[in-house]
């Protein structure tokens, strides 16, 4: 059952102030923090002190305004913020399994984790299992004794494929393995803790931030799991350093509140494309479209008022076909050549030569990832159907219908 959630209010009820009464909080450039008492500062440093900092390292006051503010959207206790989504991704992961341990893992998903998973994990004695999320049969059939964790996206990247996270859940916690789900795609559209993940985490660079002026992850999840990846002992977080500058912290948390209108508006543009290029009987994928296989699935999930999220793919067959039509968009000023996502200018590459290059050409083959398809992260056009009819002219000058 799904748990109502309103994000955006979340968003909008926090009050978070500046040091001199700023309506903005003010920015911590500081990497040690000065105690009057022994006793305290030895009890922040196990951190039984709340409220207090010791070094930036360990927590820092912009990156804790950030973290509540995202605790907040995403309905979880607490939250953590990260250099990177990769950070994010490897920290929660080596958190959580330790050697002789095993993973279960979505095929389809993003090339920088799927590497991770498939060529790194294995040095710590980590086995890895890659199924098809959508069959729940070979979800239960993977598990093993020594499973400690399902890791999934909300929306595979670069397939589209909806992920089903009360079920996935379910299967997790009745067999006592963590689920962990990477909402990139869509946050404020979907609130995994919300449908039952343990653990959620974000590249910021996307979305959230919605500039692509810097690199940084989050991951949100129960106090006690925040607590873990921060101990000064035996806590990736504190040990691994993956470390926000909390410069980009104070940037990011005044990008954050215009999060909720700039999904709209990317959702609204996106639903668009797809209309149209059903239109043509063009070959795309969108979960806002009634043909998506888990378009239904998707609307049980979802939270009110944000859309789809603004990520759509097209088939073009074959890399050869798909290169000269990015190359023409962009010179004709439908958008950038480029990876990354959540821009606000529309952003396109060729996913088997770019974001999923690290999956191997056959397994990319079984999972039906095209070589020609082109993943759009649709921008926020004030004027849409401009930009369809710039794409519409690339297409026929072609010949591609």
């Amino acid at each position: 059952m799904k748990e109502k959630h309103d994000p955006a209010n979340s968003l909008q009820n926090l009050e978070q102030f500046g040091e001199f009464g700023g309506v903005n909080p003010s920015i911590t450039d500081s990497a040690t923090y000065t105690f009057m008492n022994e006793s305290i500062m030895q009890e922040t440093f196990h951190g039984e002190a709340h409220g207090c900092f010791l070094y930036s390292r360990h927590w820092n006051p912009s990156n804790k305004y950030l973290a509540d503010a995202l605790s907040a959207m995403e309905g979880s206790e607490s939250a953590w913020v990260t250099a990177s989504g990769m950070a994010a991704i490897t920290t929660a992961i080596l958190q959580i399994c330790n050697s002789g341990d095993h993973i279960i893992t979505s095929v389809t998903t993003y090339g920088g984790t799927f590497a991770f998973l498939k060529n790194y994990v294995c040095k710590f004695n980590i086995d890895v299992t890659f199924i098809d999320i959508s069959d729940h049969d070979s979800i239960k059939q993977a598990i093993k004794p020594n499973t400690k964790l399902i890791y999934t996206e909300s929306m595979t990247n670069p397939m589209l494929q909806v992920s089903d996270i009360p079920a996935i859940a379910d299967i997790a916690h009745a067999n006592n393995i963590k689920l962990l789900v990477d909402n990139t795609f869509t946050p404020l559209v979907i609130s995994p803790i919300k449908l039952g993940a343990d653990i959620v985490v974000y590249s910021m660079t996307k979305f959230i931030n919605g500039k692509n002026d810097c690199v940084a992850g989050a991951i949100c999840a129960s106090e006690k799991f925040i607590m873990e990846i921060s101990n000064v002992n035996n806590g990736t977080a504190m040990l691994l350093g993956p470390v926000l500058d909390p410069l980009r912290s104070s940037s990011i948390l005044k990008n954050l509140a215009t999060l909720p209108i700039r999904m709209i508006q990317h959702s609204k543009n996106a639903l668009y494309l797809a209309k149209k290029f059903d239109e043509l009987e063009f070959s795309y994928v969108y979960p806002g479209m009634p043909d998506h296989p888990q378009h239904e699935l998707m609307n049980s999930m979802m939270n009110d008022g944000f859309g789809y999220s603004g990520i759509i793919a097209i088939d073009l067959e074959t890399a050869e076909r798909a290169a000269p039509f990015m190359e023409k968009m962009q010179y004709q000023g439908v958008g950038y050549h480029a990876v990354s996502l959540g821009y606000f200018k529309t952003l396109f590459s060729n996913s088997g030569r770019s974001t999923s290059s690290e999956v191997p050409i056959e397994m990319q083959k079984e999972m039906g990832l095209s070589p020609g398809l082109v993943r759009f992260s649709v921008g926020l056009d004030h004027d849409i159907e401009r930009s369809f009819r710039l794409i519409k002219g690339c297409i026929d000058e072609l010949e591609y219908l």
